[in-house]
């Protein structure tokens, strides 16, 4: 079922989203070459719960163990901090985090460099960005789920990029997923119609080769089937007029 926010829940869930964004700030201030992926964990964990009534969304979330998501290099989504993941110059980290907030809920992810990468992978993390900002400019009172789904497909495509078909953006409030489901591709002026108060996560996985995934042995981390790089980015939005309310913004300065 689709729920349209009240504007007390619209605030709250901005609340969260600047948590959220924040975190993942820090945590890109901390990505280095040497820092394993629990560290960042142990980071973000922290500063989320210094911030009275806050929870990390994924910890627990389905039964995941951690507070976000860390997946390197040809790793789309999912993977699991863990000490031995420790990160290289030249990989690329995807970042998901999740917070909670007198029970409603924010999502936003990023990839950042470790270090220097080579040119085409700071190409497919641009080209990413721009689908994410593509699929954003169509979340507004009027257009339909497709239209999101077409943006996004239409830059990555062009890029010669994939899309991840299998796993899409979704609703977002007092459950962290809700309808409607948001693939990033399709065809404008199809699918579920977007009216306000709606709030959603818009979240392109754009693969450097072929769009086909598969989960690892761990049933979480999900990777690409031909090895080749994966970049993330995702804003939990509110549908608006004349565009929408991104409720995932950073404040100015985070500092480690």
């Amino acid at each position: 079922m689709i729920t349209i926010k009240s504007p007390r829940e619209i605030d709250v869930m901005a609340a969260a989203g600047t948590i959220v964004a924040d975190t993942l700030q820090l945590v890109a201030q901390h990505t280095r070459p040497g820092v394993s992926t629990a560290e960042l964990d142990d980071v973000a964990e922290t500063f989320i719960r210094g911030h009275p009534g806050a929870r990390p969304s994924f910890k627990g979330l389905y039964g995941f163990p951690k507070s976000l998501c860390t997946s390197i290099n040809h790793e789309v989504v999912h993977g699991i901090p863990a000490r031995d993941r420790v990160l290289r110059e030249g990989d690329i980290l995807s970042v998901d985090c999740g917070v909670q907030l007198e029970g409603l809920h924010a999502d936003s992810a990023l990839t950042v460099p470790v270090g220097h990468v080579a040119e085409d992978v700071q190409r497919l993390l641009q080209v990413t960005q721009e689908a994410l900002d593509a699929g954003l400019a169509q979340a507004t009172v009027g257009n339909h789920v497709g239209d999101i789904g077409h943006a996004v497909q239409r830059i990555a495509e062009a890029a010669r990029f994939s899309v991840v078909r299998e796993l899409v953006g979704h609703g977002i409030g007092t459950s962290f997923h809700e309808e409607p489901q948001v693939p990033n591709y399709g065809k404008p002026k199809r699918g579920v119609r977007l009216t306000r108060g709606m709030t959603i996560a818009i979240e392109p996985m754009i693969n450097m080769g072929r769009p086909e995934i598969r989960t690892l042995d761990d049933k979480w981390t999900v990777v690409t089937r031909d090895g080749s790089l994966s970049a993330h980015f995702e804003h939990t939005v509110v549908v608006d007029e004349p565009g929408p309310r991104i409720l995932t913004l950073a404040t100015a300065g985070v500092k480690t």
